[in-house]
């Protein structure tokens, strides 16, 4: 593995275990075992491994959910797909994270919610759709509204005021919400589907 690689995977778990502002650039080298010297010829400052790491990030999501997509027979399989890898994620992640990109980072965060409002929202519309298609949701949804939704509710388990990180699991909140979500729009051919995609794809809360 290249060291850049080496150093981007390493403050990704760092980043993700305690949060980005507790994390300094000192703490990474000596989990790494190498010197400031050595990370610093790879990235200039912490701002600049901060907007790899999430570059870096965004890019393997979207690979994933184009795979998810690709792999699923139906739009209730692809939403418990898209959600299987993401909730793998969420189970490692301190939900003070999104709040430090938002606040101490804004150029990494602008890239966030460029893929937030770009890519996520036309994955979640294409669901939408396709689940209309396919008779599984419900046909008198409003996709605009049910897309956008859909898109904000995702972020609900990190909002600390609601959901202090103490006594809620980011991972469990996702999960009852989606549920929440995909049982709303279900038609009854759907909720079959649900039933058998939750068993098969989805580690239970």
């Amino acid at each position: 593995m290249e060291i850049k690689e080496r150093i981007r995977e390493k403050a990704f778990e760092m980043f993700m275990r305690f949060g980005i502002r507790s994390v300094s650039m000192d703490e990474i080298a000596g989990q790494l075992g190498m010197s400031k010297k050595t990370l610093y010829q790879h990235f200039a400052d912490k701002e600049e491994l901060i907007n790899d790491v999430v570059l870096h990030d965004i890019m393997k999501d979207e690979q994933d959910c184009r795979e998810a997509c690709g792999q699923s027979a139906n739009a209730v399989e692809e939403i418990f797909r898209i959600m299987g890898f993401v909730l793998e994620q969420l189970r490692n992640m301190n939900p003070v994270v999104l709040f430090d990109l938002q606040k101490f980072h804004p150029g990494a965060y602008a890239h966030f919610e460029k893929h937030k409002n770009e890519f996520m929202l036309n994955i979640v519309r294409a669901n939408i759709e396709r689940g209309l298609r396919e008779e599984l949701y419900r046909p008198e949804l409003d996709i605009d509204i049910i897309s956008k939704f859909r898109l904000e509710s995702m972020f609900i388990p990190f909002n600390m005021d609601v959901f202090p990180s103490g006594k809620y699991n980011v991972a469990a909140i996702t999960q009852e919400i989606m549920e929440h979500f995909v049982y709303g729009v279900a038609t009854p051919k759907g909720y079959k589907l649900i039933q058998k995609y939750k068993k098969e794809l989805i580690i239970n809360k």
